[in-house]
């Protein structure tokens, strides 16, 4: 099963993500996007946040 990771090399800490989908995605101390709750995808559109990144900090890892 695919899991979304974030690049915090490449996140700007726009929030976006977490606009889209706040359940999975929050910013840390440092303002970096990260997962926190992976499972969470079913309560919005995980492939919207991806899209909507735009340094494209956002991927599905195999």
């Amino acid at each position: 099963m695919a899991k979304l990771v974030v690049d915090q090399e490449l996140c700007i800490g726009c929030g976006s993500c977490v606009e889209v989908c706040p359940k999975v995605f929050e910013l840390d101390e440092n303002e970096k996007s990260y997962v926190k709750n992976q499972e969470a995808c079913n309560t919005c559109d995980c492939q919207e946040a991806i899209d909507s990144c735009p340094v494209s900090a956002i991927s599905w890892e195999e």
